[in-house]
């Protein structure tokens, strides 16, 4: 029951066109289009956005929050379309952090949750009928893949009186055209993959076998699983082996795991495309005693992960400023209060680093502090 509660591409290409925002755009999408834009049925965040107006909202982001500037006669209703059930803690950390701001932003409001995990994607259709009928003034929609809720969230999108924020996706659907929601926020995945893949090449040198097991097909594994592979292929010589779709479930990672390790008994390293997945597969390699010859890589950097990073489990994972997810959609909501939506961007990025066991304890620890500073660090009770 829902509960109540208070690529080198990327970073190349970030310097396009003027600014605009989410509700009244100053010329019609894409502002431009990269070269791969025909072959993809959405725009990466540098098509449809300018780097100015990204790091506007990152600074405001990052800086104390300043209250609410007009009254408001009753408290906002927030309704959250999530995967909490997931392994990953990103989303109910993303939750406490958005709540927690917007308290600091003395905007009353209440909020209810709609759990699902990864891979309810009827549950999420019945919470989408549930939200428009009862009438949300914002709906957060973490979708257990953007493309299979496509529908679901435009119906809340075209809904009168209510805006949606969009959790964990930095894919713009092109068929919505100028009609987005208020903000995509989430962080760069396919960044997050070329920055895993060069750190492979830099540790373990230019050649090597490797294997992937991947998540639910869409946008977000395209971009995690398939940028790594394409990444490691075109600027190293490390060979691929074979990739499992494990669905975004922990079950899926230790049978990919297990049969990659068993089949191929030369790989080296096994990329997994989210902390489910990375978590059953730690579990399916330690099994087999192999924890210290294959390397595992996970994907967000959530408490689980960085406890794994630390024991040597996972060797690398790419890291978001997790609580940046809910901040800046307190933030938007703010802003659009205010009406100042024209100044948001489409797509906010939380930052991304490399967390690594070669790491020193105390970076480890500094790392977590900063991505964590509102939802509290070490693995969370759920």
């Amino acid at each position: 029951m829902p509960t109540i509660h208070r690529t080198r591409l990327i970073t190349a290409l970030l310097v396009v066109a003027v600014a605009f925002g989410s509700l009244a755009f100053a010329q019609r999408l894409p502002l431009m289009t990269l070269p791969d834009e025909p072959d993809r049925n959405f725009w990466l965040f540098p098509e449809v956005q300018t780097a100015e107006v990204l790091d506007a909202l990152q600074a405001v982001v990052a800086a104390p929050a300043v209250p609410l500037s007009v009254e408001l006669e009753r408290p906002i209703r927030i309704a959250v379309i999530y995967p909490s059930q997931d392994v990953s803690d990103v989303w109910l950390r993303s939750f406490i952090a958005m709540s927690a701001r917007l308290d600091e932003l003395q905007i009353p409001y209440e909020a209810v949750q709609f759990a699902s995990g990864m891979g309810d994607h009827d549950l999420q259709t019945t919470y989408t009928d549930l939200v428009i009928d009862e009438g949300y003034d914002y709906v957060i929609y973490g979708p257990t893949e953007l493309s299979v809720q496509q529908d679901n969230i435009k119906r809340i999108i075209d809904a009168p009186g209510v805006e949606v924020i969009i959790w964990n996706n930095d894919a713009v659907v092109k068929e919505w055209g100028d009609e987005q929601p208020l903000l995509y926020s989430g962080y760069a995945h396919l960044d997050g993959a070329y920055r895993t893949a060069q750190h492979v090449i830099d540790r373990w040198g230019p050649e090597g076998n490797f294997a992937l097991v991947r998540g639910t097909p869409g946008f977000i594994d395209d971009q995690r699983s398939q940028g790594f592979r394409d990444y490691l292929e075109q600027n190293s010589n490390w060979t691929f082996l074979y990739e499992h779709y494990g669905l975004f479930q922990r079950e899926g990672g230790f049978d990919g795991a297990q049969f990659i390790a068993t089949a191929y008994p030369e790989v080296d390293l096994i990329h997994n495309a989210n902390t489910a997945m990375a978590m059953g597969a730690v579990s399916a390699i330690d099994s087999l005693g192999l924890i210290d010859e294959i390397a595992l890589t996970g994907w967000g950097g959530t408490g689980d992960e960085v406890e794994a990073i630390r024991m040597g489990e996972l060797k690398a994972t790419p890291m978001r400023i997790n609580d940046d997810m809910g901040a800046a959609s307190a933030e938007a909501i703010k802003y659009h209060l205010e009406g100042r939506a024209n100044e948001l961007p489409i797509v906010f990025l939380m930052r991304i680093e490399i967390l690594t066991n070669l790491m020193e304890e105390a970076d480890i620890a500094a790392l977590e502090e900063e991505a964590f500073r509102y939802s509290g660090v070490g693995t969370l009770e759920r």
